[in-house]
């Protein structure tokens, strides 16, 4: 899987608000990390599954947007922008944020790290978002 595919599975993941789905882009032991300042990772899938059944519970009408990833040259590594417009607890809100991935041979996530911000209203990205 290579992390183009990746991005896209997570994403429709998201939109279908699919812990499952997922869950199955996540290594044995991979370590997810929501927040920066986050000090315990949720770990393997079963912790990726857990995070998305509480996070996406209040979540709907969700749509995802990734922006191209910038890749190592082995291809192991990624980072990719994301932006999302949703109703979060029936508020209109936008999500905005990047990821640092590490894959393993087969191209599941052995860690995710992830920085982001809530805006309220749905907005779009500017011009140069994603590229």
């Amino acid at each position: 899987m290579t992390a183009q595919e990746w991005l896209d599975a997570y994403a429709r993941a998201w939109e279908e608000r699919d812990a499952d789905a997922a869950a199955a882009l996540f290594a044995d032991g991979s370590l997810y990390r929501d927040q920066p300042f986050s000090n315990d990772p949720y770990v393997g899938p079963e912790g990726a599954a857990a995070y998305w059944r509480m996070v996406t519970e209040t979540q709907s009408d969700v749509t995802v947007r990734m922006g191209r990833p910038v890749e190592s040259a082995d291809g192991r590594r990624a980072a990719a922008e994301f932006w999302v417009t949703m109703r979060n607890g029936g508020a209109e809100v936008t999500l905005t944020g990047i990821m640092l991935l590490r894959f393993d041979g087969d191209g599941l996530c052995e860690e995710l790290r992830e920085a982001w911000h809530f805006a309220e209203g749905l907005l779009e990205p500017h011009s140069t978002w994603g590229t």
